[in-house]
């Protein structure tokens, strides 16, 4: 069996496509999106729920609460648009780098924030760190894996990251009860960033020529019988807005795939601003929040292992679909009972359904874009799917302002979620170019 050659920055050279190929470079891609799931965990659960405390968010003041969430998904939806077409401009790991770099001052900026505007301020931050790191730990693995591995890469991938964030929620409720808030944020936070700078300096390698020496293989006609059904009547080399027309409403199948992307980033803020509220206004103490909260994550990310390869078996189409609904029953779920067991399991099926559907829209995005703009493909539907998180608190917050009650904020994004599903239902279809190929 032939080797793989040996891949470096500044070299034509390219390694042959595939996970055991690439093992190496894959294992670190995966460490790189477990660190950047790290760093957004720890500003998911020890933050909204000790707003009034720390950093003197006036009890019921939704919207203030939301206030910070709003400005990382703005600002990681347009990250991600960006970090998509820059990649292909200078390369999949400077955009990484950079997105590190950015994060360096957010630690430092929790332990002293003296009002909630730091928190805000230091989320943006966040949002820049998140949109950068995360969109190009997923672009480089597609760059480097083959078509009928998509599923199984981007549950990997998922897998990693969102077991990060519920380690990191865990881990930061315990660090803020023996350290303090602050201090437990500070040290965690330096200690994640810190080592994701020296690895990816150090270990992580660049991978935009794979893209481009599959875009050749395309071009040739290479011998395959995996025809993607690419949209029609596109540029060879389409721009930034033909793209982004293409994945908002040109192309049906991409269009209900954005539209599900921003709805199901609905759940995660609810997650992150409302869920430990909503506990902590019926007594429960920090870390059973943190352990309630983190079961949402580890079942997302925990089932990825497995729903991203069961979606290259039987395609893309109803994992998501199904996902959609199984993650807004799991949401309503959450106020029909009481008492740590129930909202456990109600907290599992969320994050089940989320598992169905997280890794497998990506797929979807990726089965039916060229390698040629397939990053800023995948940046525009990251674009749309992160402005969710934007889009949701807002929604979210001004739902419970109204209501007077976080209650009001689940059921709504139960119902989104409904809705949403139903469009992805009538406008989609398989991608998967083994079971939907293009006509030859």
């Amino acid at each position: 069996m032939r080797k793989p050659t040996v891949f470096t920055d500044d070299s034509a050279t390219i390694e042959t496509p595939g996970i055991r190929e690439n093992l190496t470079q894959f294992v670190h891609q995966l460490i790189q999106v477990l660190l950047v799931g790290f760093t957004i965990g720890m500003m998911r659960t020890v933050v909204p729920a000790l707003a009034e405390r720390e950093f003197g968010v006036a009890k019921g003041s939704f919207m203030l609460l939301s206030a910070f969430v709003v400005a990382f998904g703005v600002v990681k939806g347009t990250l991600n648009l960006v970090a998509g077409r820059l990649a292909e401009r200078i390369g999949r790991k400077q955009v990484l780098l950079l997105g590190w770099i950015a994060a360096i001052p957010i630690p430092p900026m929790i332990y002293v924030a003296p009002s909630w505007n730091w928190i805000v301020a230091a989320t943006v931050l966040l949002g820049i760190n998140q949109g950068l790191c995360w969109s190009m730990t997923q672009t480089a693995k597609l760059d480097f894996t083959r078509a009928d591995q998509r599923g199984l890469t981007l549950g990997l991938n998922e897998f990693s990251g969102y077991v990060g964030v519920a380690l990191a929620g865990i881990i930061t409720t315990y660090a803020a009860s023996a350290l303090g808030p602050r201090l437990g944020l500070l040290t965690f936070g330096v200690v994640v960033i810190g080592l994701a700078l020296v690895l990816t300096l150090v270990w992580v390698q660049e991978t935009l020529p794979f893209a481009t020496a599959e875009a050749a293989r395309h071009r040739a006609r290479d011998a395959t019988t995996l025809r993607p059904r690419y949209p029609e009547r596109v540029s060879e080399t389409p721009g930034i807005w033909e793209v982004f027309a293409l994945m908002s409403w040109r192309d049906r199948r991409l269009a209900a795939v954005s539209q599900a992307g921003l709805v199901e980033k609905s759940v995660d803020a609810l997650v992150w601003v409302m869920f430990p509220v909503f506990l902590l206004d019926r007594g429960v103490s920090l870390p059973v929040i943190g352990w309630i909260v983190g079961m949402y994550g580890f079942v997302w990310g925990g089932s990825q292992l497995f729903t991203g390869r069961l979606s290259d078996r039987v395609g893309r189409f109803w994992p998501n679909v199904l996902g959609m609904w199984i993650c807004g029953a799991g949401v309503a779920l959450v106020v029909l009972g009481q008492g740590f067991l129930w909202w456990s399991i109600s907290a599992a099926i969320a994050g089940f359904g989320m598992a169905l559907l997280y890794p497998n829209l990506s797929a979807a995005v990726a089965d039916i874009t060229p390698p040629t703009w397939r990053g800023s493909a995948i940046g525009i539907y990251r674009f749309w799917r992160d402005l969710g998180y934007g889009i949701g608190a807002l929604g979210l917050g001004l739902s419970a302002h109204f209501s007077g009650s976080t209650v009001a904020a689940f059921w709504l994004v139960a119902i989104l979620m409904a809705l949403s599903g139903g469009i992805l239902w009538l406008w989609g279809e398989e991608t998967h170019p083994r079971l939907n190929p293009a006509s030859t």
